[in-house]
């Protein structure tokens, strides 16, 4: 009879150890930042289609400039606003318009805009 207890206490612990163990818990995400909203759509009719030098002579010489692929960038800055026109094509024509801040309406400020086309003739 002393066999028995051994045995069952054997089983016992043999079928403990034979249950499946709970996963384990993935680590929380690292801290992201989220990526913001796509500013609305529209364009400001002034600016749209228009070739490089329509936009020079209208806005003055840009402040900063950049070529990625086929996409070119022209940036104009004041105190108060910034704007980015993205060009593409041969002849290069803008494409998109936004400003920083953007506006309620589309990416683009219509005020931020004035302001700069303003800063940009000669008084």
């Amino acid at each position: 009879m002393r066999k028995f207890p051994a045995i069952l206490s054997l089983l016992l612990f043999a079928g403990c150890a034979a249950q499946p163990r709970p996963p384990v818990a993935a680590p929380p995400p690292a801290n992201t930042v989220p990526i913001p909203p796509p500013p609305p759509k529209g364009e400001p009719d002034l600016f749209t289609g228009i070739q490089a030098p329509q936009l020079q002579a209208l806005m003055g010489a840009p402040v900063f400039t950049r070529k990625d692929g086929a996409t070119e960038i022209w940036r104009y800055d004041n105190a108060s606003c910034h704007a980015f026109f993205f060009l593409t094509g041969a002849p290069a024509k803008v494409q998109h318009v936004e400003t920083l801040p953007r506006g309620k309406a589309s990416a683009a400020d219509p005020e931020c805009l004035t302001a700069l086309r303003s800063s940009s003739k000669p008084s």
